[in-house]
């Protein structure tokens, strides 16, 4: 690895699986960075050693679901913040705010609880990649419900040529991070 960068070291352990979900998809499959304990600590340092930073360090940090849990349970525990994870509706017990997105397919609901930030909370908002941007533009309209900043976005993979981050950025003002991108999808 020394002579390659980690965004091209992780690009190498991110498997492309053709036609998956649907004919004509590429689905970019990060859990080969998660089995192997080494590309594992690499992926969670880069976004640890980026949020260390004073400037740059959350008060909390909110995972979507599924595998935002996996990324930010880990960055919260290195980062010593809490971790807020954003679900799919009817899977929180407590009292919550909700947001529905579009999809290219219908439309999905995702669920905060309440209590989950305090205004003026900056919050790191982490997902494994940015496609459409309806998920991860949902959980920042949820937390800005509750009177959180979003601070930044950040993902290990972003699909440009499916316009989220372009979405996200521009509409959305959001500033993203991401450690690799794929062209196509």
């Amino acid at each position: 690895m020394h002579t390659t960068s980690v965004n091209d070291y992780l690009r190498q352990h991110i498997r492309t699986v053709s036609d998956w979900p649907a004919p004509g998809v590429q689905f970019r499959d990060i859990t080969p960075l998660l089995q192997d304990p080494k590309v594992f600590r690499i992926l969670i340092d880069a976004f640890v050693h980026r949020y260390m930073d004073p400037d740059m360090r959350p008060d909390v940090v909110a995972g979507l679901d599924a595998r935002g849990f996996i990324l930010g349970a880990v960055i919260a525990y290195e980062l010593n913040v809490g971790f807020v994870p954003i679900r799919k509706k009817g899977k929180l017990p407590f009292t919550t705010v909700e947001e529905t997105y579009e999809l290219e397919y219908g439309s999905a609901t995702v669920e905060l609880h309440t209590d989950a930030v305090k205004p003026g909370d900056k919050v790191l908002l982490i997902d494994d990649l940015i496609a459409t941007g309806g998920t991860m533009m949902a959980g920042k309209k949820l937390l800005e419900k509750l009177g959180a900043t979003v601070m930044e976005g950040a993902a290990i993979v972003d699909l440009p040529e499916l316009g989220g981050s372009k979405l996200l950025q521009d509409t959305g003002k959001l500033p993203l991070f991401t450690l690799v991108d794929f062209e196509g999808h």
